[in-house]
């Protein structure tokens, strides 16, 4: 079958709206951040999202002073409240959410994400590297970098910083990842981190290099305004596997849904080049191991 006619044959079924959520967040007010979450999330569906990216510790806020505040906020995954509140939510509305929580295992606290489908729960993703003073109260993940088979695809989850390592999309991209779906909680934080002239801050840039080199979509959901002495800087996007921005840049403060209707086929079939280069085929496995020492993986190719 030549590429064109599987892109037509199965074209359809890998067709999918995202939606790349960008909100506020209240620090400690769950319930007004899981009723954020319904708001937005049944203007999205409304719109024809199908599968919703929220930020990083949407439910709870980022910026603690103590560990007795990530105690007081943590909960338990998929059996917490905030899960329970989102697995109705996706039922009611038949629609996949990738969002960020607080989550408590065992007297350990870790920055999660979790992917939750009309079914319920499916899966979650703890973030393998801490920025900043998240080192002060987390865990560095310890779920390696699952792949999760949707109906419409394969997704990847990452976290905000883990984006600026290559291992993290290279990984995904290698055990089948059509889709690498990232909350953030980008922020203004050292002179050095401002924008260019196009509005681009180098978290983006990275976003679009990881993208490019892998040959793979991924969607941003940062989040906006203001939480103690820390300012979001909102600028979610979605990137498609040329590296360029399909949807976005949103804005710099404002609470915004950006769609972006996507055929994960083009992450699929796109990764030869042309009749002499393909990123996979042309990898140096002499030089460097296959999946770069990572013991986690499938192969699907």
């Amino acid at each position: 079958m030549t590429k064109n006619n599987l892109k037509s044959s199965v074209g359809d079924e890998a067709m999918i709206t995202v939606a790349v959520v960008q909100m506020p967040v209240v620090l400690g007010d769950k319930e007004k951040n899981l009723a954020k979450t319904a708001e937005l999330s049944r203007r999205a569906v409304n719109d024809g999202a199908k599968l919703l990216v929220f930020p990083e510790l949407c439910n709870t806020g980022y910026v603690f002073n103590s560990r007795q505040e990530v105690i007081n906020l943590a909960e338990k995954v998929p059996d917490g409240n905030s899960i329970l509140f989102w697995e109705a939510l996706a039922t009611e509305l038949q629609v996949y959410m990738i969002l960020g929580v607080l989550e408590v295992d065992a007297g350990k606290f870790y920055n999660t994400a979790v992917l939750i489908g009309p079914d319920g729960y499916i899966g979650s993703y703890r973030k393998l590297h801490l920025f900043y003073r998240e080192k002060l109260y987390f865990e560095p993940g310890n779920l390696g970098l699952p792949i999760f088979s949707l109906p419409f695809g394969r997704v990847g989850l990452l976290l905000c910083y883990d984006l600026r390592f290559f291992e993290a999309g290279r990984i995904l991209m290698l055990q089948g990842a059509d889709i690498i779906c990232a909350p953030t909680n980008w922020l203004v934080l050292f002179d050095r981190f401002g924008f260019d002239e196009h509005g681009f801050a180098m978290q983006h840039y990275a976003t679009m290099v990881m993208a490019n080199i892998n040959n793979i979509f991924i969607a941003c959901a940062n989040r906006v305004g203001q939480e103690r002495d820390t300012t979001f800087f909102g600028k979610s996007l979605i990137v498609s596997p040329s590296g360029w921005p399909i949807g976005g840049l949103a804005s710099e403060s404002g609470e915004e849904i950006l769609l972006a209707k996507i055929n994960l086929m083009e992450a699929r079939i796109g990764k030869s080049k042309n009749e002499f280069n393909d990123i996979i085929r042309d990898r140096r496995h002499d030089v460097y191991d296959e999946m770069l020492g990572y013991l986690g993986h499938r192969y699907p190719y």
